[in-house]
């Protein structure tokens, strides 16, 4: 059994997978989601999307757990970048440009993925931009000429001051003193959603992937009593 965890980056993920898959596509992880997937009997794990702030988000322990039952676990876009680079080093494999920039310290701040947005029942509509888009999409307007690189990092810096709550084109064109009108053309041509993009990869590989268990790996070691009430031993 094949389960993804993902939500607003990639709201039609099951229409991604195909029909006649034995992909499972779930709501964005919380804590215990991965834990209950391996119970379960999941063979392959994918996060894209996690809950925070509110919500217990997905915890390492549990990702860990599910790399010693010999499940594959991977990670990208969201919180699934976020997590395979933190437990990359166990075995969790990352996936994407964004992964890529945390794993190779260009990107620090958990904030640069998150977004504020509506609820499933509605599709996740998206209300916020997050950062990682941002970036991408002033990445390609620079390589276009549409602006130069002044102009990029005045819209760079005029993002990064908001409150991923807050960070909408409107604000940010405000805040840098850019014309609406001009955001909406440079959008036009040089929108850019990293984080679909990331999911997208996820997607593919996890259809690649053998849908069986492979051995434990060589760290699993049930020493600490964490790992023991993991596994009922206390």
């Amino acid at each position: 059994m094949k389960i993804v965890f993902v939500g607003p980056t990639l709201p039609d993920a099951a229409e991604q997978t195909g029909n006649g898959t034995n992909i499972i596509i779930a709501p964005p992880a919380k804590q215990g989601d991965v834990m209950d997937a391996v119970s379960a009997g999941a063979t392959v794990i994918g996060i894209v999307d996690g809950y925070f702030e509110y919500v217990a988000p997905v915890w390492h322990k549990e990702i860990l757990y599910a790399l010693s039952c010999g499940c594959t676990v991977l990670g990208a876009a969201s919180m699934g970048a976020l997590r395979a680079c933190e437990c990359a080093a166990f075995g969790m494999k990352g996936i994407g440009r964004i992964f890529e920039d945390y794993q190779e310290g260009l990107r620090f701040d958990d904030g640069d993925v998150a977004l504020l947005h509506g609820p499933a029942e509605l599709n996740y509509p998206p209300l916020t931009i997050p950062l990682v888009n941002i970036d991408a999409t002033l990445g390609k307007a620079l390589e276009r000429s549409f602006i130069d690189e002044h102009e990029r990092d005045a819209l760079a810096s005029a993002s990064r001051a908001l409150f991923f709550k807050e960070r909408t084109w409107k604000r940010i064109a405000q805040a840098s003193s850019f014309s609406m009108d001009r955001i909406r053309e440079m959008l036009t041509d040089c929108s850019v959603d990293q984080k679909r993009e990331d999911a997208l990869m996820l997607i593919q590989e996890l259809q690649l992937c053998e849908d069986d268990r492979r051995a434990p790996p060589e760290w699993t070691f049930h020493t600490t009593p964490t790992w023991r009430r993991l596994y009922g031993e206390i």
